[in-house]
């Protein structure tokens, strides 16, 4: 592009656990060792990849890097919100009729991300619920389908925006069943090395399994609400 720089591009095929999400863990797998996270300090901008200073973004972060930088700050600051400014790409999938990735500013409400681009719910049926974050966010129930699609908005009503890895459920789903296939898959896809995750999976695991026996109580909905929050 006119200079003399030039840099080498190294593409490397993952495994993909869902633990290498966490930027330690995705350094190890670079490195060709189990994927499992790293003690903190050193952080990964001293001591990161073979043990030089190392930079992680995602791939969406590098995207918006050449628009602001042929647009500038102000140009991309016109999109979103003020304290969330910016463009999104929202993944929709589930009990949708048309599943993908869609780039909206930041800000814009659920419902027009699932009615207007993604067709709505397949055979007439309603929202029961959806998760903005994939499996490890909070439940949003069908009467906050209007809540923008931003980082303040989505906190507000007690969950998060995350990657925005929208999962639609629609009336027939089963909320108990959805809850316990969620917390099989952490307990599936846990590093092991910190004990709330490790044993609070375990046992949120029996107990879902208990309740969806019949044979649940009044106390394993204490319990529940104590392990999640550990």
């Amino acid at each position: 592009m006119g200079t003399d720089y030039a840099l080498d591009l190294h593409l490397h095929l993952g495994a993909g656990a869902y633990i290498c999400g966490e930027e330690t863990t995705l350094l190890n797998s670079l490195e060709g060792y189990r994927g499992y996270p790293r003690s903190r300090p050193p952080f990964p901008a001293l001591e990161g990849l073979y043990a030089k200073p190392t930079v992680i973004n995602n791939v969406e972060t590098m995207a918006n890097v050449p628009g602001i930088i042929r647009h500038g700050v102000g140009w991309y600051r016109q999109f979103g919100t003020e304290r969330s400014p910016g463009t999104k790409v929202f993944c929709l999938s589930g009990h949708i009729n048309r599943p993908g990735n869609y780039e909206l500013p930041l800000g814009s409400p659920i419902r027009y991300l699932i009615e207007a681009l993604g067709g709505g719910v397949p055979n007439g049926k309603k929202v029961k619920a959806v998760l903005p974050a994939g499996e490890s966010s909070l439940m949003i129930p069908a009467d906050k389908l209007d809540t923008p699609m931003d980082y303040e908005s989505m906190a507000a009503i007690k969950s998060m925006l995350g990657s925005a890895s929208f999962i639609v459920m629609d009336e027939t789903v089963d909320i108990v069943w959805a809850a316990e296939k969620m917390i099989h898959f952490f307990k599936h896809e846990s590093c092991g090395k910190c004990s709330p995750c490790r044993e609070g999976t375990f046992w949120l695991s029996k107990v879902y399994r208990r309740i969806r026996s019949g044979e649940g109580s009044m106390e394993d909905i204490d319990l529940l609400d104590r392990k999640s929050v550990v």
